[in-house]
């Protein structure tokens, strides 16, 4: 674990020194370098620093959106929790409107943590304050939605561990909680039922729960639980600095905490740029999440298409590995491609087998390739029946928010156990998109704004092997003629 988390951060900083341009201005005179050289050399190490920290910390500094989303409706860390039905009034990266989600600030500080799930259709997981993978709950997990007491240790515990657990162990405090209860039948209701039914608390030494945290629900709230508003200016490292202050350090990143101190954020010490330092750290900002962003929409990488016929894309481009390992190393371009438009890692959540609990493929391009407008229509034809055996669904999104389009229609989703509930299952499906409903068919078409960008993913809940063997695929979104 310690080699891999040294080997990632080498090879980030290998990688931002390969993809700088060679500078011009540098000049040496007798072997020495000259004082604009040196001063123009400095400039350049920030902002190389500045980038591979940036990618880096991402990750961390997405998941304090979700924690500060929560705080901002009033649900305090370790206190209470917050479940939903979401929609479009949720911003969250890629979030979707198929299942009710919980989502808990985890404060390993005041000791172990259980979450005790009943048996039952639960997807979920606990990520580390960097989004590292912790452990699976419910289907994808140990119990394997039997249920079960599942405890998860902070940084450093010595303790002796009960029986009768299912452990996690985590380098931070701070961790996210993120489940999800599958509306059965589509019974919404019911399935939020089943989250409050789950039961989170802090372990006491003397082996006795403490206080629960006491589920809020925000259905019908408007809550950003995102990093948006900050992934592009100077306040992402303002953020960052909170948590650097805030956490244990991780023995596993020492690299990645002192790239850190170099640009002025160091556990202990006051983080005070100067002005030029302000700016390179501004720019770096601008600068890294344009690249996460091309990474995640614009990859010219072979092993992205799910179809060689087709323009649908792997959204998750590393198979079966919560941290993006592959035989040579980290996959560094997909960590950046995947956190660009989405939250929390797990190894269930890459699989490509029928024993994955999920998939997700990426569209962002009409059949012939040109990216999905806002102000046009298009079509998608989707053979039936789809190789799932829970269900499925299509979900359409902002691509500067990364989350779920915002309309006046207030729906960004086509799912089988909603919309799509009744569709004849032997004849293939059409579906429509953007901003003028089809005549007789609005029950398929969800809202598109003109002049904004969006994508789509497709989700299969219980995958079949015909959605990995590629004898089943959807068709293109096909532009319509105006």
């Amino acid at each position: 674990m310690k080699v891999r988390y040294v080997l990632l951060a080498l090879a980030c900083i290998a990688q931002a020194h390969a993809q700088a341009p060679a500078p011009a201005a540098y000049r040496f005179d007798h072997g020495y370098p000259t004082p604009a050289t040196s001063k123009q050399v400095r400039a350049d190490q920030d902002l190389q620093r500045a980038l591979v920290a940036y990618r880096y910390w991402y990750p961390t500094v997405s998941v304090e959106g979700i924690f500060n989303g929560n705080r901002v409706v009033g649900i305090q860390d370790g206190q209470q929790w917050g479940i939903a039905a979401t929609g479009p009034r949720q911003v969250g990266f890629t979030l979707n409107s198929d299942t009710p989600y919980g989502s808990a600030a985890l404060d390993l500080a005041q000791g172990p943590v259980v979450i005790e799930l009943p048996p039952g259709p639960y997807i979920g997981l606990v990520n580390d304050h960097n989004q590292g993978w912790v452990q699976d709950l419910g289907l994808p997990g140990p119990d394997a939605g039997k249920g079960g007491k599942h405890l998860v240790l902070p940084p450093g515990y010595a303790g002796s561990v009960p029986p009768g657990y299912y452990v996690g162990r985590s380098p931070s405090n701070k961790n996210l909680l993120a489940i999800r209860s599958l509306p059965v039948g589509g019974d919404v209701p019911k399935a939020l039922e089943a989250l409050r039914a789950v039961k989170i608390y802090t372990l006491g030494p003397d082996g006795q729960p403490g206080a629960a945290l006491v589920p809020v629900d925000t259905s019908a709230m408007k809550l950003d639980s995102s990093s948006l508003k900050w992934e592009d200016n100077f306040q992402f490292w303002e953020v960052l600095d909170r948590v650097i202050q805030q956490e244990p350090l991780d023995p596993r990143a020492r690299a990645m905490y002192g790239l850190l101190a170099e640009l002025g954020i160091e556990k202990g010490k006051p983080f005070k740029p100067d002005m030029r330092l302000r700016e390179t750290l501004t720019r770096a900002a601008r600068l890294g999440r344009d690249q996460m962003l091309v990474a995640a929409f614009d990859s010219d990488r072979p092993d992205r298409r799910a179809w060689p016929d087709r323009q649908w894309e792997w959204a998750g481009l590393v198979p079966g590995s919560a941290q993006f390992e592959t035989p040579a190393g980290v996959d560094l371009d997909a960590r950046d491609r995947w956190f660009a438009q989405a939250i929390v890692t797990s190894p269930a959540m890459f699989r490509r087998d029928p024993g994955a609990g999920s998939l997700y493929w990426l569209g962002a391009r009409d059949a012939k390739g040109a990216y999905l407008d806002g102000g046009r229509q298009y079509t998608l034809s989707v053979p039936q029946p789809v190789p799932g055996k829970l269900f499925w669904s299509v979900t359409v999104y902002d691509s500067k928010t990364r989350s779920q389009v915002q309309t006046r229609q207030d729906k960004a989703a086509l799912r089988s156990l909603f919309e799509l509930k009744d569709v004849d299952t032997s004849q293939p499906l059409t579906l429509y998109f953007g901003p003028k409903p089809p005549t007789g068919q609005e029950n398929r078409w969800i809202q598109t704004n003109p002049g904004q960008g969006w994508f789509a993913y497709i989700r299969i809940y219980g995958p079949e092997a015909a959605a990995f063997d590629k004898s089943w695929k959807p068709g293109d979104f096909v532009l319509q003629p105006r």
